[in-house]
């Protein structure tokens, strides 16, 4: 590895351990996605029904309604912090490439606001009466989904990081992004039940994984640059 290469991966694995290391001193930024996400799908059978059948045939689409509003909800700390202190400026100005510190803090980020979400999952399901056979579905979908949504929400606040107030802004940008995502994952779920092959939305959820990795740290990266300078 070249001197320039293993600069460039300990200051991503640098940058990776500091986030971590304020999340977990910032218990509130670990706790918010996990109890937001809890509450919102358990007020799904409130508001709805209590009724097993019925509960059953929604249970998929409340689970990713739930994990997008809770990453929604977590998206505002990924860059407001190192904004307010001047640390982001440092992040602009460093002759590290960006796209790698970037995407340092949005794994990050997902460790600690996607992830337990993820893990917490199968009891919801359970709670909404899930279908046996979906669990795993379930499980993988999350596991691909919900990174893509941090990245995808990671443009969003970007872009409106200098703002004030900008929770609706954020919405308007990350949300339509996000509406693919949802739909595959939910579908993927559904099928399960009918026997339908999954390989076809797995491929197309990996598709967007490896699209989002690719891509959304660089148009990240040009809107910091654009939003702080």
């Amino acid at each position: 590895m070249k001197a320039d290469e293993s600069s460039t991966y300990q200051a991503f694995v640098g940058t990776l351990k500091r986030d971590l290391l304020i999340a977990f001193k910032r218990k509130n930024e670990i706790a918010n996605p996990f109890i937001f996400f809890l509450i919102v799908a358990a007020l799904f059978p409130i508001g709805i029904t209590p009724d097993p059948v019925r509960l059953a045939e929604i249970a998929a689409g409340v689970l990713w309604i739930s994990a997008l509003l809770a990453s929604l909800l977590a998206m505002d700390n990924l860059y407001s912090a190192d904004f307010e202190d001047g640390s982001l400026e440092q992040l602009l100005l460093s002759h590290h490439p960006l796209y790698f510190l970037v995407l340092a803090k949005n794994i990050g980020h997902w460790l600690v606001s996607g992830l337990p979400v993820v893990l917490i999952s199968p009891l919801i399901a359970y709670m909404l009466n899930f279908p046996r056979e979906s669990y795993m579905v379930l499980f993988i979908t999350l596991l691909m989904g919900t990174p893509i949504l941090s990245l995808l929400g990671s443009i969003g606040v970007a872009l409106t990081v200098g703002l004030g107030g900008r929770g609706l802004v954020l919405a308007v940008i990350t949300l339509p992004m996000s509406v693919p995502v949802l739909i595959t994952g939910t579908l993927a779920i559904q099928e399960t039940g009918n026997s339908a092959p999954l390989v076809g939305y797995l491929a197309i959820l990996g598709a967007m994984l490896v699209g989002s990795l690719s891509l959304a740290p660089l148009a990240s990266a040009v809107a910091l640059r654009i939003s702080v300078n």
